[in-house]
């Protein structure tokens, strides 16, 4: 299988660096916390006590940048079993199946993130059951944005939503609108990238979307470098 990935378009590269970026912003600030949170506990018998719950925050956000990024470069582990012993006209075709079914898996949690997220931020819900038919109406006792986090306290730099989106109100913690955005924003990630893996196959420059014999392929260039040493 040919697992070379092709030349990506404008908005390809830019989604690349919108993905790395927030995925090293991301790594880096899960090991600052916990670190700073380990030294304060053992060694002043203190500790950051919003954490935890913003290591358990940024977990989620990485988990489905991840997910996305992992599509693009098609680290994605599967199984080919089937693949192989059919000939290359229906593995063709069993290839586009997978990746309409991956397209389609990927607008039906786009649905599902966006009424969950829309349910905190003060906007309408989707109607239909699988797929959208519209907007709920919406009416003030709906409303949830006043939701907030349970330990992490609101940062002053974020003051500027609480006229926005919370009628004046002050926020103590994080409203839960903001961390829970990575759902319906990761989502669309991972229907591009499915889009974009779709296309790929479509055009003839890519015949998977999975990288099934990575293992197999790390093990053999270890080998080779044990011989040739």
């Amino acid at each position: 299988m040919s697992h070379n990935t092709p030349p990506d378009t404008v908005l390809g590269r830019i989604v690349d660096e919108i993905e790395e970026t927030f995925i090293a912003i991301i790594l880096g600030a899960m090991t600052l916390i916990t670190f700073v949170n380990v030294v304060m506990r053992y060694g002043f018998n203190s500790g950051l006590i919003w954490g935890l719950e913003m290591t358990l925050i940024l977990f989620a956000w990485l988990v489905l940048f991840g997910v996305s990024y992992a599509v693009k470069k098609t680290a994605n582990l599967g199984v080919d079993a089937v693949l192989n012993i059919v000939p290359a006209g229906p593995r063709r075709i069993m290839t586009l199946i997978a990746a309409a079914v991956c397209v389609l898996y990927a607008l039906l949690l786009m649905k599902g993130a966006w009424d969950y997220w829309a349910n905190f931020a003060n906007l309408p819900q989707t109607t239909g059951r699988w797929f959208p038919t519209g907007f709920e109406e919406m009416s003030r006792t709906s409303y949830r944005s006043w939701y907030e986090m349970v330990d992490t306290p609101m940062p002053d730099w974020l003051r500027w939503i609480e006229p926005l989106i919370n009628e004046g109100e002050s926020y103590e913690k994080i409203p839960r609108f903001l961390p829970y955005f990575i759902l319906p924003f990761g989502v669309a990630l991972l229907l591009f990238r499915f889009i974009q893996a779709a296309l790929r196959i479509v055009r003839g420059e890519a015949d998977s979307l999975i990288v099934s014999h990575e293992a197999e392929d790390d093990v053999r260039d270890v080998a080779h470098m044990n011989k040739v040493d």
